[in-house]
């Protein structure tokens, strides 16, 4: 293959890859530019893709709307989902560690039976999740948001196939100097597996952050509202206004792109390492 026909190759490949991220990215472009633009434009037949005239009102309006104390909610939003993704991170990294590091009876079966929960539909866990929160009267507060899907399957099932990739010779050499298991886990495994657990954490405060139905059912009050929910309702008072559903939208999206942003290094080293490969 000469030297042109790899650069021709090599065009193609970049001008495909700029026309596929082009057709996911035009959403997001239109809708915060949708957020800039007047009541009337926002409605209007007619899309323009920049805004004319540019206004901000849409962003003043919904920040400060009485009836929907948006930034109460993202507030709230913002708690559940951080709080949802450390206690996944607790729950989930000793037992993906335990079932990919230690020998005792039964491991492969009990790896098994949770794997097969991830075949549970989320839905069929509502009433049984209402009732048991119910009962710790836990009902329209975060905790309702936080703890029920906090030790799921795939954290355990995402960090073992990471921790299985780890040299078994440093755990070895950890336990002549006198480590003891705990210690091999938290001082030697624990650093090694960053880029999983930043992984994890960003999955599970994703997966927190745009869940809709459940905090439906257990957030009762306005004020107690996360950011899906609450953009839900507002929705469905303002379902004409669409410069202010797109500002909400883009102030819901804002903390997931930073985060993304911040953590992708470790996102894509720890999915590499953990063969979870698209």
């Amino acid at each position: 293959m000469t030297r042109d026909t790899r650069g021709l190759r090599r065009a193609l490949l970049h001008l495909v890859l700029a026309v596929v991220a082009a057709l996911y990215l035009s959403p997001l472009v239109y809708m915060v530019s949708t957020s800039f633009k007047t009541r009337e434009g926002a409605g209007s037949t007619d899309p323009q893709w920049i805004p004319d005239p540019l206004t901000a009102d849409a962003y003043r309006e919904i920040l400060n709307s009485a009836d929907s104390p948006i930034l109460t909610w993202f507030v709230n939003s913002l708690a559940a989902a951080t709080g949802h993704a450390a206690l996944v991170l607790v729950t989930a990294a000793p037992a993906a560690y335990a079932l990919a590091r230690l020998r005792f009876r039964g491991r492969n079966t009990i790896f098994t039976v949770v794997v097969a929960t991830l075949f549970v539909p989320p839905v069929v866990l509502l009433i049984p999740n209402f009732l048991i929160v119910n009962e710790l009267a836990w009902v329209d507060s975060l905790p309702a948001v936080i703890v029920p899907a906090a030790a799921g399957a795939f954290g355990v099932f995402f960090l073992r196939q990471f921790f299985l990739t780890l040299p078994g010779e440093l755990e070895e050499a950890a336990e002549l100097d006198g480590c003891n298991r705990w210690q091999i886990f938290t001082s030697v495994v624990l650093p090694l597996a960053r880029p999983a657990l930043v992984t994890l954490f960003l999955l599970s405060f994703l997966t927190n952050w745009n869940d809709f139905l459940w905090p439906i059912y257990v957030l009762l009050s306005p004020e107690s509202l996360t950011l899906p929910a609450g953009l839900g309702n507002f929705q469905g008072a303002n379902n004409i206004r669409y410069d202010l559903l797109m500002a909400g939208a883009v102030i819901a999206s804002l903390p997931v792109i930073a985060l993304y942003l911040v953590a992708q290094r470790w996102v894509i080293e720890g999915i590499s390492r953990s063969g979870l490969k698209g």
